[in-house]
């Protein structure tokens, strides 16, 4: 016996239910509210959606997700050029311009290094990233990666490839707890870590 009485709803419970977080229940909830909601604000939120999926890009200078070519951030003049903080992802970004702590620029790794999920450095963008040393008057590098065994191993990585350049590399201090995401740290913790950064040290180095 189906569960739904309609394969349209079931359809569309599948597919939220693929969004993180998103189990089948509240998948079902979503779609039972979408099917009250006006016609045309259902239009909107798919039209919205797809035109996102479509059309959106990647900072050809920090790879943070943008609407155009360069994004709003690295275009804006009042940034400070001269500090990159690097991060995960745009997650990262948001929960950092969240804080108003930040005024510099960013580069967004697209992910950390990883090999128990097959993510090496070749799957990061730091080809990118080190490009921009060389391109750029860069005089601070702040390290914003998660507290975690893989964040930290990323953050050697990069460390070992900056260190032929004539630089100040920090990471943020370890208000955050080890283990955390950025993208879950409040803002007041996280505000906090980006002020009182600490020059970055590797028991390798």
């Amino acid at each position: 016996m189906n569960e739904y009485s309609s394969k349209l709803l079931e359809r569309a419970v599948t597919e939220l239910s693929r969004l993180p977080g998103i189990g089948k229940r509240t998948a079902l909830r979503l779609a039972l509210h979408l099917l009250k909601e006006n016609e045309t604000n259902v239009k909107n939120l798919a039209d919205a959606l797809v035109e996102m999926r479509q059309n959106i890009r990647f900072c050809k200078r920090c790879n943070n997700i943008s609407d155009t070519k360069v994004c709003e951030i690295c275009s804006n003049a009042r940034r400070d050029e001269n500090t990159i903080c690097i991060v995960e992802d745009t997650r990262d970004v948001l929960a950092i311009e969240n804080t108003a702590q930040y005024n510099g620029l960013y580069h967004v790794l697209g992910g950390i290094i990883n090999p128990i999920e097959g993510i090496g450095a070749n799957d990061l963008s730091i080809s990118q990233l080190m490009k921009r040393f060389s391109e750029e008057d860069i005089k601070e590098v702040i390290f914003a990666l998660p507290a975690t065994v893989e964040g930290d191993t990323t953050s050697f990585y990069l460390y070992k490839l900056m260190r032929p350049f004539n630089i100040k590399i920090t990471a943020i201090a370890r208000g955050v707890a080890v283990g955390n995401e950025l993208e879950y740290t409040d803002e007041i913790t996280l505000g906090r870590s980006i002020l009182n950064r600490l020059p970055f040290k590797s028991d390798n180095s």
